[in-house]
């Protein structure tokens, strides 16, 4: 066992946001072990990529351009993956957790025989295993696994760490390495992709201000032609109070189950048990209760401020920062007062 990996996820030839963290997290193994940390990039650009991973911290990149892997595709990237877990034999192969990822590392995993590790926030060397902390039971509880022996697959979760601090000057190197299926022995083809329009990405998003269904508490009145004058006013909301405040911040918007159920904004935007699970470094829940399932899927971020009409709502339980009033008095100002700190 000679190694570290970590899989940095690509799009049409560019890394993923989030996929540096990946260098991250496999850097605390690597250094523990005194072992090199490798990044295994396949598909579109993968040579460009790998110069960027090197910067990153990675001092091997295992790269495939085959024709085979230009899109992501479970068959030839589990493939290769696995073929590469058994020719060198790493001690862990960690990946940012995503739909792609999440089922490459399973896969994998499934083929080398080999223990996996979802969803964690903490990583550390226990001798030769690895020691992990994840949350389970919807957040509510932290749970510690460790495992033993062999190549452990490891799925992080997203901002839980931080990318390593770029040099320019780092050099890596690159050994490219062929694909482990033709093009006839894969069943699945991809066609074409179709962008999705106003789709917000919350796993990303450093800063969310999300609302719950008290943001239809609009002081606005609706025009006579709306056909729902309460979801007219929750969606004036969303676009006219929230949507100003994330843009002074660079940030998402993002939404309890009960603003989605009600109409009030699309699912992409639900954040919760049933919804996203994302840890920012700044989440303001706006008009948002706290019921338990809202708070599984957000209660790791870094920073929690709450703004909510009713002092006892179990949100400032979670927050470090609440605010007790109505959300179209407190917001606007809050956006006016920060477009002047930060000259927006």
């Amino acid at each position: 066992m000679s190694s570290v990996f970590a899989f940095i996820e690509t799009f049409e030839g560019q890394p993923t946001p989030t996929s540096w963290e990946a260098l991250g997290a496999g850097k605390i193994l690597a250094d523990a072990w005194g072992v090199p940390l490798a990044a295994v990039i396949l598909g579109e650009g993968a040579s460009a990529v790998a110069q960027t991973a090197g910067e990153y911290g990675a001092s091997v990149a295992y790269v495939s351009e085959d024709a085979t892997l230009k899109n992501f595709r479970l068959e030839p990237y589990a493939a290769l993956l696995t073929k590469l877990v058994q020719d060198h034999s790493p001690k862990a192969v960690i990946a940012v957790s995503s739909n792609r990822s999440r089922e490459l590392l399973a896969a994998s995993a499934t083929d080398t025989n080999s223990g996996i590790i979802s969803e964690a926030t903490d990583l550390s060397a226990d001798g030769d295993n690895v020691k992990a902390v994840r949350a389970v039971y919807a957040g509510k509880l932290i749970s510690e696994v460790t495992s033993t022996g062999g190549t452990v697959f490891i799925t992080i979760r997203g901002r839980a760490f931080k990318a390593n601090e770029p040099n320019a000057g780092a050099s890596v190197d690159v050994q490219t390495v062929d694909a482990a299926l033709a093009e006839d022995a894969i069943s699945t083809k991809v066609e074409s992709f179709e962008v999705a329009k106003g789709v917000v990405n919350l796993g990303d998003a450093a800063i969310i201000i999300s609302a719950g269904r008290g943001i239809a508490n609009n002081p606005k009145d609706a025009p006579a032609d709306a056909e729902d004058a309460t979801v007219w006013k929750a969606q004036d909301g969303f676009a006219n109070t929230l949507q100003p405040l994330a843009d002074v911040l660079g940030g998402a918007v993002g939404a309890s189950r009960a603003a989605v159920d009600a109409g009030f904004i699309p699912y992409a935007h639900q954040v919760g048990q049933t919804g996203k699970t994302v840890a920012p470094d700044l989440y303001i829940a706006v008009a948002i209760s706290g019921a338990i399932q809202h708070l599984a899927g957000m209660r790791t971020s870094k920073l929690i401020v709450a703004i909510n009409k009713d002092a006892e709502a179990p949100i400032f339980g979670a927050a470090r920062y609440g605010l007790v009033g109505d959300m179209y008095e407190i917001i606007p100002a809050l956006t006016a007062e920060l477009k002047k700190r930060l000259g927006k």
